[in-house]
């Protein structure tokens, strides 16, 4: 091997680990410049995975010397749940009737870091008044962007760092869908490259990176009310990858690239108002409605992935409303319409029992056999996850008119209601 040969090998080696290290050195400067999410961060509605369940050991008592309130800061109303990732808490508001806004508070103290808005606000009818007239859909964080439901049916994208607007997609203006009456209510969902929505009168499927629409199926009719209440999942069920949403009229599975029904079943509910997220239990789906009834819906593959089907698999007359529920060991805990907990056991279809009655709604977090409970009145309940009985393990006055979902990142749980967010901290 000839000198000039060995010398020029020794030197593209080193130019070749000179660029590598600049690449490497390149995108940890790049990853740095926005917030890193971590296993713990609460990243959309009902959490990381959203069914309301994260790993945790919670101590049995809700004390300030136990649970800590850390710091407190005023904002205008919203039903949006807070999101927490990384060093922020992101929340929306509705402010001066006429705007919609979104906040990243620096998490170490509350402190606004920045804020991005436009002009979106809107009056629900008068029969609705008592449900307020601002801003409900939780935003979706995903890969350094916020996806943020605006309440006149428009998706906003922001970049989470510094909460400039990428895109923003407005139904009514684009394919001319009336507002609906009460308001976006649906949660986006981000999954790969894409964002699902209950919007524009139909499950809605945008290319996350541009706002373009992809397809829209599951037409939900519109109506006096429209718009379609509940927030879209995705999971296995017999063999096959799907969404799985609850419209006005409908529980259906659908195949994510066609937009295409791959099984139906109508679900009963006051005015079509089905509000509950999906719970998937195996390849079974729970859900349990105002006005109809608490059920568990099969579905099977009858020889393909494209030929599935759905069947009732029980029915018990109980009324669900707001509260979407957690699954722990086979068992279904939720909060019903006439202000009770109740415990399903999932395989038997049997009521195991009925608390006594509480606020009108809570929002669920479970972790390992507790479960902790914030209801609209701003009490916070702490849940021993027992299928015999009901066990309250402690509770603390937490805020007021809560009707936002709480969010737990880590030892932080952030108490979102119509006038503040405070964040509380675990002391163990």
């Amino acid at each position: 091997m000839s000198l000039l040969f060995r010398l020029t090998t020794v030197t593209i080696l080193l130019l070749t680990g000179m660029q590598t290290s600049f690449v490497s050195a390149q995108a940890a400067n790049d990853a740095a410049k926005k917030p890193q999410k971590a296993e713990a961060d609460w990243t959309q509605w009902r959490g990381p995975n959203r069914d309301g369940k994260i790993k945790a050991d919670w101590p049995d008592s809700l004390k300030p010397e136990v649970l800590k309130k850390t710091w407190t800061t005023p904002l205008g109303p919203s039903y949006s749940g807070p999101l927490v990732i990384g060093d922020y808490v992101y929340v929306t508001e509705t402010r001066d009737s006429k705007y919609e806004v979104v906040q990243a508070l620096n998490r170490k103290d509350g402190k606004v870091a920045w804020t991005s808005q436009w002009e979106g606000a809107m009056r629900v009818p008068f029969f609705a008044a008592a449900n307020g007239s601002w801003i409900r859909s939780t935003p979706t964080y995903e890969d350094g962007k916020l996806y943020v439901a605006g309440m006149r049916d428009v998706v906003v994208c922001l970049d989470a760092k510094q909460g400039d607007i990428l895109w923003k997609v407005d139904f009514p203006k684009k394919i001319g869908s009336a507002v609906p009456s009460f308001g976006f209510v649906c949660s986006p969902l981000v999954d790969g490259d894409f964002v699902y929505v209950q919007a524009g009168g139909a499950l809605t499927k945008l290319n996350k990176k541009t706002g373009d629409i992809v397809w829209q199926g599951m037409k939900d009719g519109g109506g006096m009310n429209g718009g379609a209440f509940s927030s879209p999942v995705i999971a296995e069920i017999a063999g096959k990858r799907q969404g799985v949403v609850l419209t006005r009229n409908n529980l259906c599975g659908v195949d994510l690239g066609s937009g295409e029904a791959l099984w139906k079943m109508p679900i009963k509910a006051f005015r079509g108002m089905n509000i509950l997220t999906p719970t998937i239990f195996g390849d079974n789906v729970f859900t349990s409605t105002y006005g109809g009834t608490t059920q568990l819906i099969n579905v099977a593959s009858s020889g393909g992935a494209k030929e599935m089907t759905a069947s009732e698999k029980w029915n018990v007359a109980s009324q669900g409303y707001m509260t979407s529920p957690v699954i722990i060991d086979g068992h279904a805990y939720i909060h019903l319409k006439n202000q009770r907990f109740a415990c399903f056991d999932l395989e038997a279809g049997v009521e195991k029992w009925r608390s006594k009655t509480f606020g009108k709604y809570s929002s669920l977090v479970a972790a390992g056999d507790k479960i902790l409970a914030l209801d609209q009145r701003g009490e916070l309940l702490l849940i021993k996850a027992n299928t015999e009985e009901f066990e309250l393990l402690d509770r603390r006055k937490v805020g007021d008119d809560s009707w936002a979902h709480i969010a737990v990142s880590g030892k932080d749980v952030v108490v979102r209601d119509l006038k503040e967010v405070s964040l509380f901290k675990w002391n163990k």
